[in-house]
């Protein structure tokens, strides 16, 4: 029998998994070691009631910080199994991971990994260069290995979905309590290690093609406008169910796509208003595909974004 990884491998994985995408960064994700394997639990106290009131997009959260564990792990040099909500009586237990054989890192394992601190949310216009089709089908592929799909919207798919996410957004701005949870997320952020910063923001589309979140509001005079790629690339990740175990699905496949983005070059923008519009959202798909629509992702070529504040390990990692 092979040595299990000690608590300083786990520690650092997890460190890891905090680096994971979420939700006006809100980092909804808690930790806590079972033995040799590390329980990952939603935080329901870091949920956004207005955005996400059945708390699908928390989910993807967690399920894109439980692919980054599963991540460094590997990297670590273990392989893992995933349980997904292994106590019923624990609902915001969310999945146990649990490192299993040995495994040597793969080339494709290290590029990944390598990721991880590089991936950031990009608000910023991208150049106006096509991606190469090899590219999309790679993130396609990454879509797939984690049990999702992930789909290129032609121009006239692409322009109907920036069309309904703009709608999306002027509906959830009008929704009561927007403004004050988007408040608690980007205001008072010295002191902070969650949320959006100003310099995360990015600024207004001049063109108004993107559905970008308003924070002008927040910052007044201090957001700028300029001209984004009229023509941005478009995909859309989508789960063949829609239950929880789908959502967290998602997650890990929406980091995979992600990284895989990261390590090829690619900014990335995952553009959620569409899917917090549930009459939008049962609109951005053919319904004969039997398919739920999970995220809607923006990629291209970019200055690189800097990084957004991550809590300390203090602070996610419960005693055990």
């Amino acid at each position: 029998m092979s040595a299990p990884p000690t608590s300083q491998v786990l520690t650092e994985c997890v460190r890891s998994a905090t680096a994971a995408p979420s939700l006006h960064n809100s980092q909804p994700w808690r930790f806590r070691f079972r033995e040799a394997a590390v329980d990952v639990y939603a935080d329901s106290q870091r949920r956004l009631h207005v955005l996400d009131p059945a708390g699908r997009e928390q989910l993807i959260s967690v399920g894109a910080a439980v692919f980054t564990l599963r991540l460094a792990l590997r990297q670590a040099g273990f392989w893992s199994d995933v349980t997904l909500f292994p106590e019923p009586d624990e609902p915001d237990l969310v999945a146990r991971v649990t490192p299993t054989t040995p495994a040597r890192a793969t080339s494709t394992v290290e590029a990944l990994a390598s990721a991880i601190p590089h991936r950031h949310t990009n608000r910023h216009p991208f150049a106006q260069a096509a991606v190469p089709a090899a590219v999309v089908e790679e993130l396609r592929g990454a879509a797939y290995k984690e049990g999702a799909v992930l789909a290129a919207t032609a121009p006239t798919g692409r322009d109907a979905i920036l069309r309904m996410g703009r709608f999306a957004d002027g509906w959830l701005q009008s929704r009561p309590g927007y403004h004050d949870e988007l408040a608690r997320w980007t205001r008072d952020r010295v002191r902070r290690q969650d949320g959006i910063p100003q310099s995360a923001a990015g600024p207004w589309d001049a063109l108004e093609v993107l559905p970008t979140r308003d924070f002008s509001g927040l910052w007044p005079g201090l957001r700028r406008c300029e001209k984004f790629e009229p023509h941005p690339t478009i995909l859309v990740l989508a789960t063949a169910g829609d239950q929880r175990s789908d959502w967290v699905r998602a997650g890990q496949a929406l980091q995979r796509v992600l990284l895989t983005a990261t390590w090829k070059g690619l900014a990335t923008t995952p553009i959620s208003q569409p899917v917090e519009m549930p009459a939008v959202r049962c609109r951005l798909i053919d319904p004969q595909a039997a398919l739920w629509v999970q995220m809607v992702l923006r990629i291209g070529y970019g200055t690189p974004a800097g990084r957004t504040p991550r809590r300390p390990l203090k602070d996610v990692l419960l005693s055990t």
